[in-house]
């Protein structure tokens, strides 16, 4: 009996002993950041894998095929099933997802039409779809009961050469219902159309980019047959877009010279406003490009392609990195929040994310090559980062502080719980306090601007003092000269009186 408790035990502690690293792996991703000295830093994991989708979980028939995009609104999931011409509707409900229906076909004027290679949805709050119906070169606007409504094809304008064909693989709309397209082989901008298919231009054209040595190859040392020959510079493709919760315009691009990247000339991730300029504030020790240092190692090359960007509810936005599959978020100044992710076979990691979007603050990516979608749903110390910001943003300085360094409590070296802090003592005309916070972490520009109130506040302060200060040092010397000239003058009289008695 002893012998066979024994090795009960035995077996226990073995399996216990084999499942301990498997769970260390499960609780353990790879997610830094950069100190202001551009150093990597890590720190506890931010987002964590709730959950992975593939058509098994959901009951589907078949596996996804070339799945090239996801739209959320609400609780609603879309996925856009490419390679099997359909969209499936997901309901989430409790970390619970269904399947709503099977989107492939819808009722045209007078017969069934279907879809072919759908590459993007968008899904209005009213409920009406918008399709990047790829394979039939248009867009269509379906209602919710999937009727067709109208079709955003190739404008006929000179813009547009008739014998490229018209391939639209991205899209949003905005709240008039204007449809912005990213398109195959447009490189002037968004496409944009009016509601009722109008097209009306172009809108937020990517810079020319080209290093400063192509300039001067191009400009003084080719001859005028090897310019003849070779192609002009031209503005670079967008490869998706988002729009937040203001209806301002997200897009990035991978097409960027990588030595343009940490001067900002190369702009992978802007925000358009309505005249489609460049409105992305970046208050950060570098701009918002993903990695600012890479090396080849692990067999991955260059910098960051940010392929898809979402923003949530905050303000803080999350670009999704083609090169070593990691995602980067930052906040509303372009400060590296974290970023995390990688390439490979493990929960959280991925083989090649396409898409990229948020339901709440949960993260979803989609992996074309594993056909699956992993749900990332904040840890206590992301969700710290997140409530810390909210509570600044409404205007609670006293509560974001705390929240602040509730977060330095769980990564002591995060710089931005140090400037989070400072920035909510800075709200709170904390001057001097603030100065510390921002000091210990190299924020110059924000150390400037409490030092400038500081001394401002000092001087209201000590006006009396000063003021007493001046008036003695104005009086003193006057006081001096009349105790001198006094003197003199008694001098005088009583050198007059000897004089007079003798």
């Amino acid at each position: 009996m002893k012998n066979m408790i024994k090795r009960i035990a035995a077996l226990t502690l073995a399996l216990i002993l084999l499942t301990v690293p498997a769970a260390v792996l499960a609780d353990t991703g790879y997610t830094y950041n950069y100190d202001y000295w551009e150093e990597t830093q890590y720190s506890p994991d931010a987002y964590a894998v709730r959950t992975t989708i593939t058509y098994k979980e959901l009951g589907l028939d078949k596996k996804f095929e070339d799945a090239t995009s996801i739209f959320v609104r609400g609780n609603l999931l879309y996925i856009c099933d490419t390679a099997n011409n359909r969209i499936i509707e997901v309901e989430e409900n409790n970390g619970i997802y269904t399947v709503k229906r099977i989107i492939d076909s819808f009722t045209g004027d007078t017969e069934v039409l279907t879809l072919s290679n759908p590459q993007d949805v968008f899904v209005s709050e009213e409920g009406e779809f918008y399709i990047c119906d790829n394979g039939n070169g248009r867009v269509v606007k379906l209602t919710n009961d999937l009727e067709y409504v109208i079709s955003f094809t190739q404008p006929d304008d000179v813009l547009f050469d008739a014998n490229v064909s018209f391939l639209p693989t991205r899209l949003i709309v905005d709240d008039a219902g204007r449809v912005y397209l990213v398109a195959q082989h447009v490189n002037k901008g968004l496409i944009k159309y009016e509601a009722d298919g109008t097209f009306t231009g172009f809108i937020g054209a990517t810079p020319v980019t080209y290093s400063w040595y192509q300039y001067i190859w191009k400009t003084y040392l080719m001859t005028k047959e090897q310019r003849a020959q070779t192609q002009n510079f031209v503005p670079t493709e967008y490869d998706n877009i988002a729009l937040d919760k203001d209806g301002f315009m997200y897009v990035v691009t991978t097409h960027v010279d990588e030595n343009d990247l940490m001067s900002d000339q190369a702009m992978p991730i802007r925000k358009l406003n309505a005249l489609g300029n460049d409105i992305l504030i970046k208050n950060g020790n570098y701009p918002p490009i993903g990695d600012i240092e890479w090396s080849d190692d692990a067999g991955y090359s260059g910098s960051s392609k940010m392929i898809d960007v979402t923003v949530l509810d905050n303000d803080t936005y999350f670009a999704l990195d083609q090169t070593r599959c990691r995602i980067f978020g930052y906040d509303n100044q372009g400060h590296l929040l974290f970023a995390f992710g990688g390439n490979g076979n493990r929960d959280g990691y991925f083989r090649d994310p396409v898409s990229l979007e948020h339901m709440g603050r949960d993260l979803l990516v989609l992996d074309k090559k594993a056909g699956q979608i992993t749900v990332f749903t904040p840890t206590e110390f992301g969700a710290g980062i997140f409530s810390a910001i909210e509570a600044y943003q409404i205007g609670d300085y006293d509560g974001s502080a705390d929240i602040w360094q509730d977060v330095l409590a769980l990564n002591g070296n995060y710089d931005l719980a140090y400037i989070g802090i400072g920035r909510a003592l800075l709200r709170q005309d904390k001057y001097k306090e603030a100065m510390y916070y921002f000091k210990v972490k190299n924020d110059v520009d924000n150390y400037a601007k409490a030092f400038k109130l500081y001394r401002k506040e000092w001087v209201e302060d000590h006006i009396a003092i000063l003021f007493g200060g001046a008036l003695v040092l104005m009086l003193v010397p006057l006081m001096i000269g009349r105790f001198k000239r006094l003197r003199w003058e008694v001098a005088r009289y009583e050198e007059d009186r000897r004089s007079i008695r003798h």
